[in-house]
């Protein structure tokens, strides 16, 4: 059975390398460009050929506040003396006329998926606190409702909870926006048409900042024994004159935060790139032939769609492992 596997996924391999080859050369579909592109962020949204929604650009220098919308500096125009670099230290991003960059907030892509991420969680729990609010306890929960309090009871119970244990209470609402923003920007990633298709988890940034909170929430709020055990822990005196425990402790302060990042951006990217490459056999072998492109296309569509069932898991199970080793975390510190 391995053997008919390894054959096939080479057989696959080759199929797909070759036409590969034969679109480079005549100059089809730089798939690397379109995966990038997909994955990258930008100053507009684009939803189909010929379909852009623009996002407003906001850029601060010495001279005050200039705004914009970003259809105005698209094809290398330039709009009151700005432009977006096509080459360079700075290619994709706005500068001046003297190639710096300003301080740059503008609504990219991510930011507005923010927005309607954040406009989703608080149309959906300010919903369900009406619903509470209306309701109480005289009428069982049903439907949405219903399947929202059973994640918030296992995310509350299983995870959290078992997690931290005593004290857990101090980091539940925190911990739940956690949960629920990983797995709405997850879900909302999978999604490839408007409002959907960012790749806010995917991007560096976003992890980081879920990282950095983490951070705070562990060494920020800890006990004083908790400062004890990093920099003078229950060893043998040898090793804490020879700082070799401490050490291992303090860089272990910062290695767990940097796990969480690497971990949900990495999974999360990976995902968006298989699915991204699948979905352009389609076009590289567009100039393959008919038979080729016929059958390439058949095992893209195959495989995208398995993929994107796999990251539907994967959405969920990030979103949980993200929760839980932080809250995991979160107890070492607090334990006695």
């Amino acid at each position: 059975m391995k053997k008919i596997l390894y054959i096939f996924f080479l057989t696959l391999l080759t199929c797909v390398s070759l036409p590969v080859r034969a679109a480079e050369k005549e100059g089809g579909v730089n798939v690397s460009e379109l995966i990038f592109e997909h994955l990258g962020d930008s100053y507009e949204w684009h939803i189909a050929k010929g379909c852009v929604i623009p996002l407003p650009c906001i850029l601060i220098e010495k001279g005050g506040v200039t705004t914009f919308m970003s259809n105005q500096i698209e094809h290398g125009q330039e709009c009151k003396g700005y432009h977006i670099a096509a080459e360079g230290q700075y290619a994709g991003k706005i500068v001046n006329a003297q190639g710096e960059r300003p301080f740059d907030i503008s609504i990219t892509k991510n930011v507005l998926e923010l927005f309607i991420v954040c406009a989703i969680l608080l149309s959906v729990f300010l919903g369900l606190a009406h619903w509470y609010k209306k309701h109480g306890y005289k009428k069982a929960p049903g439907g949405f409702v219903g399947a929202m309090e059973v994640v918030v009871g296992f995310v509350e119970n299983d995870v959290i909870k078992s997690s931290i244990g005593h004290g857990y209470q101090k980091f539940l609402n925190y911990l739940l926006t956690v949960f629920f923003f990983i797995l709405t920007c997850n879900l909302l990633g999978l999604i490839p048409i408007f409002p959907g298709g960012a790749n806010l988890t995917g991007n560096i940034a976003v992890p980081l900042t879920l990282a950095v909170s983490a951070f705070i929430a562990i060494n920020f709020f800890a006990p004083k024994g908790y400062y004890k055990s990093i920099f003078w822990p229950d060893v043998p005196l040898f090793l804490k004159a020879f700082p070799l425990m401490p050490t291992i402790e303090f860089v272990g302060v910062f290695t767990k935060p940097f796990s969480l990042t690497i971990r949900l951006f990495a999974n999360i990217l990976a995902g968006h790139v298989v699915i991204l490459s699948l979905s352009s056999l389609v076009f590289i072998t567009a100039q393959a032939g008919a038979g080729i492109n016929s059958s390439m296309t058949v095992v893209g569509v195959a495989f995208s769609i398995f993929m994107n069932c796999l990251e539907l898991l994967v959405a969920f199970i990030q979103a949980y492992v993200f929760t839980m080793l932080t809250a995991t975390f979160i107890g070492i510190a607090h334990s006695e």
